[in-house]
């Protein structure tokens, strides 16, 4: 677990044998956690939390970027908690139209916990955290990117990474619509750019050559 803000916590996943996303903590009057990922690996979060002296009791919303099992597995934790969950609404339609194939992998019935509110294109704020939320799908239809003008931190799940982008073959992927979302969030003036795997990229310089690299380098094979 690692601090990268007053009130930002980065849970980054590690391994390069074992697929899990990175996950991550906004601790304010309302704690958000951001893509829990997968359930049988979410001790990692778990030991995180408690060194800073919280529980999963402790978490007010569970907001997830996408609905891949890397990514939200672990919302069914949640179920018994005060926590609320949040995605895009394009996100659930995708869910559900495949939803007995996703009963089977994640050996859960996904209406177990299914949504309490969708988050949509625009400002959003929760108890004092305020949030810009960026529709930027082509990674997966109903993918989101957060934004928090305050410290100018940049939540991209798998839209863009250090040095490299989302995959685009899964279902509702589209290699045009994600350059669209990269190109949208390069605009934006962040300090942080906080993606989904991979390490953080810290700096207003450091994200803007990483935008900049990944539309030169990469956008030629999607």
């Amino acid at each position: 677990m690692t601090q990268l803000h007053d009130n930002i916590y980065a849970f980054i996943w590690e391994s390069m044998t074992v697929n899990n996303c990175n996950t991550y903590l906004i601790d304010g009057p309302t704690r958000v956690l951001i893509d829990p990922g997968h359930e049988h690996l979410f001790e990692h979060v778990l030991k995180g939390l408690e060194n800073l002296d919280l529980s999963i009791e402790d978490i007010g919303l569970v907001i997830c970027t996408h609905a891949h099992p890397d990514h939200i597995e672990a919302v069914k934790l949640f179920k018994n908690t005060p926590a609320l969950f949040s995605i895009h609404e394009e996100e659930w339609k995708l869910v559900k139209s495949m939803e007995k194939h996703i009963n089977i992998s994640l050996k859960a019935d996904i209406s177990s916990f299914s949504p309490d509110f969708f988050l949509k294109q625009g400002e959003f704020s929760i108890n004092g955290l305020e949030f810009n939320v960026i529709h930027t799908p082509g990674h997966s239809p109903g993918s989101i990117s957060l934004f928090m003008p305050e410290p100018k931190a940049l939540f991209t799940g798998d839209v863009i990474f250090k040095e490299a982008l989302g995959r685009t073959d899964l279902p509702g992927g589209s290699g045009k619509i994600l350059k669209e979302s990269i190109k949208q969030l390069s605009e934006l003036e962040a300090e942080f750019l906080l993606s989904g795997h991979g390490e953080v990229v810290s700096g207003s310089a450091e994200v803007k050559e990483n935008f900049d690299h990944v539309m030169r380098v990469w956008f030629n094979y999607i």
